[in-house]
């Protein structure tokens, strides 16, 4: 549009100069010559103004595309909101359900352990200082790393299914002694870690316990935003936790050594 506009100056402005070139001495031979070019320069006028034309119509007609497209992306993203929202929606029926169920599950095992008699004294007075709830992805990351700590530098006795759950034992039961014979419950909350059927039935025994104890609970985010964390559990959102983003194996390991001492 710049390029015709310029040129349409260009013309206009020849024809005013053949113009004042004309004068009452000019022969007739040149006269017809001028006017010649004259009709020339407004023809290529004419082609410009309707080449003008043409490109504010196209301009008029991308605007109007651009306007539907904006329109229709905007309902999109209304619709994907909607749909993010009923999918967060199921997610959390889907978690209560699970929760609920769990609690059912954990309530049944609870009778079954008071009915078997085949526990033995020695395995009924013993006690963990703390047990590890994790998923396996997050072992190699962190886990058996901080395991390895609290036993090996600050002598603590640790629930660890790696270490206490043998071939043939039965997990669920194991599970159930490490969670009623610990006194605290370190809970390794990752991406991994929320969508896992162990690692959820681990947590709600803690729930479970930490509701007629009191504090018990010891949150440690792993690689999973505080919106993620708020989203699975609001409850261990709002508890004061430690972060592997911020500290170290060791570090959060002393942490649980101080809280330990000054309990005891």
């Amino acid at each position: 549009m710049a390029d015709l506009v310029k040129k349409e100056a260009e013309k206009t402005k020849k024809i005013g100069e053949v113009q004042r070139s004309i004068t009452k001495s000019t022969l007739s031979s040149t006269y017809q010559s001028k006017m010649r070019q004259i009709e020339n320069y407004q023809k290529d006028i004419s082609r410009i103004v309707s080449d003008k034309a043409s490109i504010n119509q196209k301009l008029a007609d991308k605007r109007k595309k651009r306007i539907v497209a904006v329109d229709k992306l905007q309902k999109e993203e209304i619709a994907q909101t909607k749909k993010s929202a009923k999918q967060q929606q199921n997610i959390f029926t889907a978690y209560e359900r699970q929760i609920a169920e769990l609690t059912k599950q954990i309530k049944i095992q609870e009778t079954a352990s008071v009915e078997e008699p085949h526990i033995s004294e020695s395995n009924s007075i013993e006690e963990y200082d703390v047990l590890v709830s994790h998923a396996t992805e997050d072992k190699e990351s962190f886990a058996d790393e901080f395991v390895q700590l609290l036993q090996n530098d600050f002598n603590l006795k640790v629930w660890y299914d790696a270490i206490s759950i043998k071939w043939g034992d039965s997990i669920r039961t194991e599970i159930d002694k490490g969670l009623k014979k610990s006194k605290f419950g370190v809970v390794i909350l990752s991406r991994s870690y929320i969508g896992k059927y162990w690692t959820n039935y681990e947590l709600e025994g803690l729930f479970q316990r930490e509701s007629n104890s009191g504090k018990l609970i010891l949150p440690i985010w792993h690689n999973i935003t505080k919106q993620e964390v708020q989203n699975f559990s609001p409850s261990l959102a709002g508890k004061m936790a430690m972060n592997t983003a911020f500290m170290t194996p060791k570090e959060i390991a002393e942490k649980l050594y101080e809280l330990l001492y000054s309990k005891n």
